[in-house]
């Protein structure tokens, strides 16, 4: 199969034809291997390959459900896989490849994907851009000298360069909807609760983190969370009931939704322009739609709200290198780890059991807040970064002081964490380019359990203004 045919479809493009036996999975994944072996190496989006073992699978003839035969590629970061390592981006992790898949990944093969490895992420998964040490920088396939994104930054890569249509991603406080943004893709981050972390774990980082993919399409962005979605047995907390299909949910037309739009940051300083732009072009089509729209948003008392928010952050980093260091027999040092994540690590160390159980009320507080707010406005609508995607290299990782390292990155994503503090589910949507080519993505929020409401509102986006066309242009 040609790649020019092969990056006309999506996911469920891609798995129509297999059904049809029109193609052969193994066509898919050779396609797929073939467009990885030319594009990574200035893209740097892959960090593990497991192309013999994807053969081997597109070989069997035994790809059944939604997706069958479709290549695709797991993050670094969770969605263990037998036989693959997972490093999440540190020198400190060893590469030891995994003896079982988690519940993740076995959904994943279950609705029919073939993962073709693993993708590129920053260290721990810690900030909005992909240059970890480890693995060196990811590159944006629409500027090469810019970042992807993060943590999901390889997997965005992936998806955005037309290796694959579909990549696993994860989000604690942006790293779905960010690299989605930043690549000009479809990027939902769930409810929480809404995807199991078993068996490995009951929960990541306190529920702040879930797990769910990258894709081109609205509708492949569903029918994958139709696959992934659910709870196993013995998960800490379980998320509202779902529709039978939230691809089916995604064809109903939405009733007249309220949507309230923030054109400037949370402590009311001015957004990049091409960002105000983009969300007041979304907000524009969204009333063209038929919706209301205000301009109004939700506040917060920023001062109680970060110190919280890096309180459970880097206590959780704690504990994750500490389980490594007790597995491997290693003991952390300075010198294993970028700056940044050694001074999360040792401030983590300082959270007392008090300040912890502080700070999760902080946090627990601004989700009472976020479902009042709620009560009037059914979508908040609000731009995805604080700017355009940064130049590689803007970010010092090595810088030790959390907050001085962490105030430009809080910067450059205004609002993402704020939906991992609250637990509603929120979408990047890649609505407006800027002059110089690059995506500027919006992200819509709803309220808790309401993923409907942002699959019908997106597919309505969509069909008004198309984004397909522009993979077209990325020509690595």
């Amino acid at each position: 199969m040609q790649f020019a045919e092969y990056a006309k479809h999506d996911g469920l493009g891609l798995a129509e034809l297999v059904r049809r036996r029109q193609v052969h999975p193994r066509e898919l994944v050779e396609t797929a291997i073939a467009r990885a072996e030319s594009v990574n190496p200035s893209l740097n989006f892959m960090v593990f390959s497991d192309f013999e073992r994807a053969r081997a699978a597109a070989d069997n003839g035994e790809s059944t459900g939604p997706f069958a035969g479709v290549p695709m590629f797991l993050k670094d970061i969770l969605a263990f896989a037998e036989g693959m390592p997972t490093r999440q981006g540190s020198r400190f992790i060893p590469a030891v490849p995994s003896r079982q898949d988690s519940v993740l990944t076995t959904r994943f093969r279950k609705a029919g994907f073939i993962p073709l490895g693993k993708t590129n992420v920053p260290e721990f998964g810690l900030v909005p851009t992909t240059e970890s040490k480890l693995y060196g920088p990811a590159c944006n396939p629409f500027d090469l000298a810019r970042s992807t994104g993060g943590s999901s930054g390889g997997s965005a890569a992936a998806v955005a360069s037309g290796v694959v249509p579909i990549a696993h991603a994860n989000d604690g406080g942006g790293s779905i909807r960010i690299p989605a943004s930043c690549c000009g893709l479809v990027g939902l981050k769930p409810t929480r609760g809404r995807v199991t972390v078993g068996p490995e774990l009951g929960d990541a980082v306190d529920g702040l983190a879930i797990d769910h993919v990258v894709t081109r399409t609205v509708r492949d962005c569903a029918a994958a969370f139709d696959a992934i979605a659910g709870n196993v047995s013995g998960d800490p907390y379980w998320a509202p009931p779902a529709p039978p299909s939230w691809l089916a949910a995604m064809e109903e037309k939405p009733r007249r939704l309220r949507i309230a739009f923030s054109s400037r940051k949370l402590d009311d300083s001015a957004m990049h322009p091409d960002c105000e732009h983009a969300v007041r072009h979304a907000a524009k089509l969204c009333a063209e739609l038929g919706h209301g729209v205000e301009e109004a948003g939700q506040k917060f008392d920023l001062s109680v709200l970060v110190p919280s928010f890096m309180a459970v952050w880097s206590a959780n980093l704690a504990a994750a290198v500490d389980s490594v260091a007790q597995l491997t027999g290693q003991t952390p040092t300075a010198g294993m780890f970028e700056g940044l994540t050694w001074g999360m690590y040792i401030s983590g160390l300082r959270v007392s059991a008090s300040q912890y159980l502080m700070a999760k009320d902080s946090l627990q507080r601004a989700s009472r807040d976020a479902a009042r707010f709620h009560e009037a406005h059914d979508v908040w609508l609000m731009p995805t970064l604080g700017s355009p995607p940064m130049r590689n290299g803007v970010f010092d990782v090595e810088e030790q002081d959390i907050y001085k390292g962490f105030l430009p990155l809080f910067d450059y994503v205004p609002f993402t964490a704020f939906q991992n503090v609250t637990g509603q589910p929120a979408m990047n949507l890649p609505l407006w380019w800027n002059g110089e080519g690059l995506p500027i993505g919006v992200q819509f929020a709803s309220s808790f359990g309401d993923e409907k409401t942002l699959f019908q509102l997106a597919r309505q986006l969509e069909e008004a203004a198309p984004w397909a066309h522009r993979y077209a242009h990325v020509k690595v």
